[in-house]
């Protein structure tokens, strides 16, 4: 098999077969999908789910009493944990789009607080009333606790609102960490 990017994040794999000549018969085709299928449920670099991988049959061998649908299944599966491995994966983190709205006199602390949480600040917006809507995307991680920090910070004045924005690779001390905290969630594949 090879694997390769498939440049579509939208969806786990796309499976094809380029299989000449009869190695591997049509009827297995869909187990070495379903092999293909169950595997990115779960990636092996942090058992979280695989996504834009484009997975190809090109060859294989087929013995007609020691083959079956499990055996094509398992290889399948063993084969995309090793090209997944070669292929220097990345964790991807969810980004948010964020608007804080608050008090022009607390703007200097909120933008503090959110360089401390990895916040790329996008801009800022006057609003009636003396306030400053400041729009920032940020790691979705880094939302935890917002809440009581931005009330603790404004006085219980500030407000915000977030939605999803896209992934995006995460830094490498943060791929670590979650490589490490996840490393028993990982399942062996069966030899």
């Amino acid at each position: 098999m090879t694997f390769e990017p498939s440049g579509n994040l939208e969806e786990p794999y796309e499976f094809s077969q380029s299989v000449v000549g009869g190695a591997v018969p049509k009827n297995y085709f869909p187990a070495v999908e379903k092999g293909i299928q169950e595997s990115v449920k779960s990636g092996p670099l942090a058992a979280y789910p695989v996504f834009g991988i484009k997975a190809n049959l090109y060859d294989g061998s087929y013995h007609p009493v020691d083959s079956s649908e499990l055996a094509f299944k398992v290889a399948a599966a063993q084969a995309f944990k090793k090209g997944f491995l070669q292929a220097s994966p990345v964790l991807l983190e969810p980004i948010a789009s964020m608007t804080v709205t608050a008090s022009d006199k607390y703007t200097g602390d909120i933008m503090g607080d959110l360089n401390k949480r990895r916040a790329r600040v996008l801009g800022m917006n006057p609003v009636e009333g003396g306030k400053q809507e400041i729009i920032a995307d940020i790691p979705y991680k880094e939302l935890d606790g917002y809440t009581t920090v931005l009330r603790s910070i404004t006085g219980g004045e500030g407000t915000y609102r977030y939605e999803l924005a896209r992934y995006e690779q995460a830094p490498e001390d943060v791929q670590k960490r979650e490589i490490e905290a996840r490393a028993n969630k990982l399942v062996d594949i069966e030899e």
